[in-house]
């Protein structure tokens, strides 16, 4: 390894830590994952754990050509995607808590798809703080493409498996809620706790 490529890993070892902290611990999209899996398997949440990863890992080059600082200085643009998002959370997790607790699925009782786990990731207020911290303190001043598709990728890299401990989580804890009372105690919780993170992000960006 090149002195080079020493200092490219030392510089991204304190932005894998933020990385993986930033992924591992709670909010919308670990819920989501979390309440999709104990009730379809593990392999139905995957889309979900890709799609809130991919998403958030994007937002990284978003932000970093200027979107985040666009947004900070249009604060009502930046509320009202907040509000939406909580809304949209809201949805979701009454979707949860109404889900039914027998083992026969309808059409209409499906997981969440990919496509909205990511676009989540736009309204959610903690992936834009992610992602503008991920700017500011990661990337230099002078940073190009390179850098910000660089910690990107990183950062899908580190989210990915922190969110599939989420869904590995959820399967396994559906081996062990076998009936409908504890069933609908767990969806309960896991709607209280996604409705919870969406309101308390948005009332802590104001």
């Amino acid at each position: 390894m090149t002195a080079h490529s020493m200092t490219v890993v030392q510089q991204l070892l304190p932005f894998v830590t933020f990385a993986f902290v930033a992924s591992i611990t709670p909010g919308p999209s670990n819920l989501l994952v979390l309440g999709n899996s104990t009730r379809y398997g593990f392999v139905a949440a995957l889309p979900i754990v890709w799609g809130s990863c991919v998403g958030a890992a994007s937002l990284v080059l978003v932000v970093g050509f200027g979107m985040g600082r666009w947004l900070s200085e249009h604060p009502g643009i930046q509320a009202a995607m907040g509000w939406a998002g909580a809304i949209w959370m809201s949805i979701l997790a009454w979707q949860i808590v109404s889900q039914p607790v027998g083992t026969v699925h309808s059409a209409a009782d499906k997981p969440t798809d990919g496509m909205t786990a990511a676009a989540l990731q736009v309204v959610n207020p903690k992936t834009w703080g992610m992602a503008i911290a991920v700017v500011g303190v990661f990337a230099e001043e002078s940073a190009d493409i390179g850098r910000y598709a660089l910690l990107s990728g990183v950062f899908l890299l580190v989210s990915l498996p922190c969110l599939e401990i989420w869904a590995a989580l959820g399967s396994r804890a559906a081996t062990h809620v076998r009936s409908p009372k504890v069933t609908r105690a767990l969806n309960l919780a896991l709607g209280v706790a996604l409705l919870g993170s969406a309101w308390i992000g948005v009332l802590e960006h104001g």
